[in-house]
């Protein structure tokens, strides 16, 4: 009765509400969208694989972990999984930015139908070169810089595609299976934007993988702005030119005033200083110091008024140490605020086919998950009109972005049966016929 209900759910939604999707719109009602998907004999098989594979692919997660992947520097990593990718039987290759992309021909292609499914997990972390990402065990937890973001997503990309091949199973639209570069920090998402730029026509969904958990799916594209404030003046001694302009001076008068902003509760917005840098000795006045600041709102409006609020704030402490100094005459200060990075926002319509796709694996696997908001890979297709979610690839993790970062594969196979199930419910099988 449960299933019934919700197929008739399926077939009274509104297939499309944007124009810009119209080209799309016959896929709106794909058979594989029942949650019957998992009965199918193949579609078992594949799931069965998983299921007997879990030990190789938390052997998997621990190899590619052990290879570092700074930002900028993904590229002895991304090897590593075209090879994984290619022992899947794909045809993959490594893009201009450094973006592996391995490719299951769908049964559609040769029809002339040049959409494309797409799984995704990034490659990079946010630490640098030099950090030390030895795998240890503690119990049943792996523990490493970047074990779970995004160790986690690239074993579950990889786990998917041998299970496809395992169930030798034939997608009715191709499937592109990810693994991109530039996700973290100052990366900017800029493996996905390349990727996005190269096919924006042929996607029809995008499905990231980043980190574990299964309780939730990223909906909404969280909008971001990364931004540095550099203060310059012309350095001296301690000693003999105390009292002139310090740059660190002006960029701590400017800081204090700069969190002192008020930020709404709705719409939710937030700022962090995340790093400050500046000088060259504890006896030298500095010629320059910077600091780094993440803002983020669900209101444009919002990230707009918190970028005017700290280039407001650097000019006035500015202004407040040239006022406080006691010798002007020799130099002044100057500063400058760019834009390190800038995510867009953008949102799933409710009653996308990747909505109903996701649902239906929730079910079948008896998860259930809420829709949040969150700054991911997603963000990308999602603010050019393409679905797209973010989900997790299963198990627990935590300490993300810290040296004892920790990922426990326990429960792992139920996200990524979800994973697999919710990918070939977009795709649809060959030789299913629409309904």
């Amino acid at each position: 009765m449960k299933r019934a209900l919700l197929c008739a759910i399926f077939l009274t939604m509104p297939v499309r509400s944007a124009a810009s999707h119209a080209n799309r719109a016959s896929h709106a009602a794909q058979p594989a969208q029942d949650p019957r998907l998992a009965l199918n004999p193949q579609v078992r098989a594949a799931l069965d694989w998983l299921q007997s594979n879990l030990a190789s692919i938390n052997d998997t997660q621990a190899r590619l972990t052990e290879i570092p992947a700074p930002p900028f520097q993904e590229a002895t990593r991304a090897q590593a999984v075209k090879s994984l990718l290619e022992s899947a039987g794909l045809s993959v290759r490594i893009d201009k930015i450094g973006n592996v992309i391995g490719a299951l021909e769908g049964a559609t292609t040769k029809s002339g139908q040049s959409d494309a499914v797409v799984l995704s997990a990034h490659l990079d972390t946010v630490f640098p070169a030099g950090t030390d990402t030895k795998v240890r065990r503690e119990g049943p937890r792996f523990i490493a810089p970047g074990i779970s973001d995004n160790g986690t997503g690239l074993a579950a990309l990889v786990a998917v595609a041998l299970a496809l091949q395992a169930a030798n199973i034939k997608p009715a639209t191709t499937i592109l299976f990810v693994a991109d570069v530039g996700e973290e920090g100052e990366g900017n998402l800029r493996g996905m934007k390349a990727f996005v730029d190269d096919y924006r026509d042929k996607l029809k969904a995008v499905i990231v993988l980043d980190g574990s958990a299964i309780d939730h799916v990223t909906t909404k594209a969280l909008a971001s702005r990364r931004l540095e404030a550099t203060v310059s003046g012309p350095g001296g001694h301690s000693w003999s030119d105390f009292g002139m302009p310090n740059p660190i001076n002006a960029l701590v008068r400017g800081s204090v005033r700069f969190i002192n902003t008020r930020v709404p509760v709705s719409p939710r917005t937030t700022f962090n200083i995340g790093q400050i840098e500046g000088g060259t000795s504890v006896n030298s006045v500095p010629h320059e110091a910077k600091l780094k600041v993440d803002i983020r709102s669900e209101s444009e409006d919002e990230l707009m008024r918190l970028e005017n609020a700290l280039r407001e704030s650097i000019a006035a402490g500015v202004r407040d140490e040239l006022e406080s100094a006691r010798d002007r005459s020799k130099g002044k200060l100057s500063f400058k605020v760019q834009l390190l990075g800038s995510r867009p926002g953008g949102e799933l319509r409710p009653d996308s086919p990747l909505v109903f796709a996701l649902r239906a694996a929730d079910e079948a696997l008896g998860n259930q998950s809420r829709t949040e908001r969150s700054s991911t890979d997603a963000n990308i297709p999602l603010a050019a009109g393409i679905d797209a979610i973010a989900i997790g690839a299963g198990g627990n993790g935590g300490g993300a972005h810290s040296l004892q970062e920790w990922y426990d594969p326990t429960g792992r196979e139920v996200g990524l049966k979800r994973a697999l199930l919710t990918l070939l419910g977009v795709s649809g099988l060959a030789g299913d016929k629409p309904k």
